[in-house]
């Protein structure tokens, strides 16, 4: 769609003197309690978590039902799992989901702003086969979300749906050989395969702030940016939070969400106090609509294509001479500089690895410091432009881009809150926000944190029990390290299949994951169901064979884990030695499409090397 090329980026400055500050940076931020820090959503938390405030829950009478096959959530990576499974014949499946619909994150995350930041004709899965084009390169989250319904609709997955209910136990039960599982609802459903799909952001989290309930308590509003009141703020999606008008409110956390949402909160707001630990890089976005032209043109096969180019360009390789960047994004523009760098280069052949690591590694600079003076261009008061400079190697935090972010911090009701030197807010009062020993006086308080993915394994589940043969619990089966084969089946947890970054393919594009996943997943069930299997999992020896495969393959990238600011790509600052608990723990290192293409060989094969029937 468009002409792209290098993009210019400073290199009048001292990389050593870089590599200091970005050490220095990194210690302000890292605390002793990691993950710890954050509280768990249930007791008197649970409301930011399991009110839906887009559903209301209607009584209805328990399920009492044998089912071939249950997926669990239904996001992107159930209805993927679900939309597999049909297409691989597979009749009787039944999604169960926490929310009142289809969507996962598309379905609970409805703030002001809200859209995807990976270039959409990528992200959106099943184009083709939907027959559908983003209305723009970044689609907004209600398109997103009508997409997720219209999967749902067009593989026939509303058909048994289990909406608004909990799974609180998944039970081995080997005397009938199925799963047993009860709900918050009291239903009672033995599955015959159990295919987990719960996703990576769908538990919201919040920061293990002392005072939450006395604010609350005072008449304060607190809610989760996951979970919108739109009845306290007013407007909806596109913005208008006129309810606002004569509010005073701190926005905790200045992720991707809070990118999105402090331009909105900024223009609506009376006043707005945005508290940050550690800025985002924002770059330049320029969200173009689709180009009607651009989308007559696509060929059969253009997503896929697309998709490919994509996680090639972007930092997961990021070297590619042999294809243009169709993406052209501030998540390619790392590979797009570094192949110009290596193809000007005397003898781009002759350069070895460390040279182009070394090459890599400077241009990742130039793009951070061009990212940062970027910000003294549009930032009007220095120390709050100072502040909010990214300190850090790119992909040490997820990228974002926006046009309106920065500009937000010229208003004058507006003001960041930098809470680096304090590790965080201190605490909540009766009256507000006190951080560096000042009181921020609020009416509401709204919690853009993130979602549970470096925390405990059962905290990212929330299921109370997962329980194989013999009873062994599948938290403490995984406790120090996983156990798998290709990511997605345990030995000991018969029929039950996994999704997620569980040592398998790893893309800069997350429902490409899914989907390969998906594929698989329904290629193994569909082959035990016509082989006339009962139970399906992986040998002893295969599962072995597997672990053994992912740790001696592994790329020891901890010198720069380690280097990062704290967050959950790097497990809160811990690094990635608690493989269960880390963002990309175990992966599957020579890439997702080598892994892509090992799987397809695997069931090309047709004997389901690694796995027993019984």
């Amino acid at each position: 769609m468009t002409d792209c090329s290098p993009t210019q980026t400073p290199d009048d400055f001292d990389i050593e003197a870089l590599r200091a500050k970005y050490a220095a940076e990194r210690a302000k931020r890292v605390r002793s309690d990691g993950s710890g820090q954050y509280l768990e959503l249930k007791d008197d938390f649970v409301e930011f978590a399991e009110v839906d405030p887009h559903t209301e829950v209607t009584p209805r009478e328990p399920i009492d039902a044998d089912i071939e096959v249950v997926v669990l959530g239904g996001g992107i990576a159930g209805l993927l799992a679900g939309a597999y499974l049909k297409k691989a014949g597979v009749g009787d499946v039944r999604i169960i989901e926490m929310g009142g619909d289809f969507g996962g994150v598309w379905y609970w995350n409805r703030f002001p702003g809200i859209q995807c930041d990976n270039d959409a004709y990528c992200y959106v899965p099943l184009l083709e086969e939907l027959d559908f084009i983003p209305s723009k390169k970044f689609a907004d989250g209600a398109e997103i979300f009508a997409h997720c319904q219209n999967i749902g609709k067009h593989f026939g997955l509303y058909d048994g749906a289990i909406f608004s209910t909990q799974v609180r136990t998944v039970r081995w039960d080997d005397g009938i050989s199925r799963w047993r599982l009860t709900t918050n609802r009291g239903d009672d459903l033995r599955a015959r395969f159990v295919v987990m799909a719960q996703g990576s952001y769908n538990r919201p989290k919040l920061p293990g702030i002392a005072g939450i309930k006395d604010f609350q308590n005072a008449g304060g509003h607190v809610f989760h940016s996951a979970r919108w009141d739109y009845d306290y703020t007013g407007g909806d999606a596109d913005g208008g939070l006129h309810k606002l008008a004569d509010k005073r409110v701190a926005l905790v956390g200045t992720g991707a969400t809070g990118v999105q949402l402090v331009p909105h909160l900024g223009r609506d707001a009376k006043q707005l106090y945005v508290f940050q630990r550690t800025p985002s890089s924002v770059d330049f976005r320029g969200n173009a609509p689709t180009d009607p032209q651009w989308a007559a043109s696509l060929q059969p096969g253009w997503q896929a294509e697309r998709k490919r180019n994509f996680h090639r360009w972007s930092p997961f390789e990021g070297v590619v001479f042999d294809a243009p960047d169709m993406v052209c994004d501030f998540w390619t523009e790392l590979g797009r500089n570094l192949t110009a760098r290596i193809g000007a280069s005397p003898d781009p052949t002759a350069l070895g690895v460390e040279e182009i690591m070394a090459m890599r590694e400077e241009e990742d600079y130039k793009i951070m410091e061009r990212l940062r003076r970027r910000i003294d261009d549009i930032v009007d008061d220095p120390q709050t432009a100072e502040a909010l400079k990214p300190y850090y190697r790119f992909m040490c935090k997820r990228p974002t881009s926006s046009d309106t972010y920065l500009p937000a911090f010229n208003r004058p009701n507006v003001t960041l809150v930098d809470v680096a030197e304090s590790k965080g807010i201190e605490r909540l009062t009766a009256k507000g926000v006190v951080a560096g020993g000042v009181e921020y006086e609020v009416d509401c308080v709204i919690f853009a944190s993130g979602f549970e993915i470096s925390t405990e394994l059962s905290r990212r589940y929330a299921i109370d029990v997962i329980e194989g043969r013999d009873g062994v619990s599948l938290f403490d089966h995984w406790r120090d390290g996983y156990k798998t084969l290709h990511g997605m089946t345990s030995r000991g947890f018969p029929n039950q299949f996994h999704t997620g970054f569980i040592q398998g393919g790893v893309s800069a594009n997350t429902t490409a994951m899914f989907e390969q996943q998906a594929e698989h997943i329904a290629y193994i069930i569909a082959e035990a169901l016509d082989r006339g299997a009962t139970v399906v999992e992986p040998s002893q020896q295969g599962q072995d064979a597997w672990v053994s495969t992912i740790r001696e393959l592994a790329f020891d990238n901890s010198a720069f884990d380690l280097s990062c600011t704290p967050g959950y790509y790097n497990n809160e600052g811990r690094g990635f030695g608690d493989a269960s608990r880390s963002f990309l723990g175990e992966v599957y290192s020579p890439g997702f499409y080598a892994f892509d293409d090992l799987l397809r060989q695997w069931r090309d094969a047709g004997d389901l090397k690694g796995m027993e029937l019984q």
